[in-house]
């Protein structure tokens, strides 16, 4: 019950978060999943596996999931493996909008890649991202209350309840333009 009430009530201020955060919807609103906006990068020197190196200043899209459509999507889900690839499916249909999005952007040349934060990395790989850890301690333990709380309305039994290390996730714009590009 006190969880449904959290629920209705993150559902309830997610406009304001929006309207604060900067965040723009891709495309159709009720089929991607992802919230993005435009941001500098400031943390460390990122390599990734396709030669593309990300440094401080490089322009990025931030993505961000759309948490509180995802936990009502997900508030009849019981088993985790379910949805586990419901997040993954979600992420995976999302992600052709986004490269329409960057390749329809005035500032395409500028974006060198997606930067997202998450505790949900499991899968990632083979959606095409890589993985980094967020070295400056002060900054992850920032980002770990947010995503305890999407654990706690997510999770049906508490006792299940991880505590997940939240790292970064990256995509350079090349890689995702051949991986998702649609036609």
């Amino acid at each position: 019950m006190v969880r449904s009430w959290l629920l209705l009530l993150w559902v309830l201020l997610d406009p304001i978060y929006y309207s604060f955060t900067r965040l723009s919807y891709i495309q159709d609103q009720k089929s991607n999943i992802f919230r993005v906006r435009i941001t500098r990068y400031k943390g460390r020197e990122a390599l990734l596996s396709d030669g593309i190196t990300i440094k401080k200043n490089d322009m990025l899209i931030k993505i961000h999931l759309h948490n509180a459509r995802l936990l009502n999507d997900l508030d009849k889900v019981t088993c985790d493996v379910t949805r586990g690839r419901f997040v993954f499916k979600r992420v995976l249909e999302s992600l052709p909008g986004l490269a329409s999005y960057i390749e329809l952007h005035p500032r395409r040349d500028e974006i060198k890649g997606i930067i997202g934060i998450t505790t949900l990395h499991k899968g990632c790989r083979r959606l095409g991202f890589e993985t980094y850890d967020i070295k400056n301690r002060y900054y992850r333990t920032l980002k770990q209350i947010p995503f305890l709380v999407i654990s706690v309305l997510s999770s049906k039994n508490f006792s299940k309840i991880q505590k997940q290390q939240p790292k970064y996730l990256f995509m350079s714009t090349e890689s995702l333009t051949s991986r998702y590009k649609v036609n």
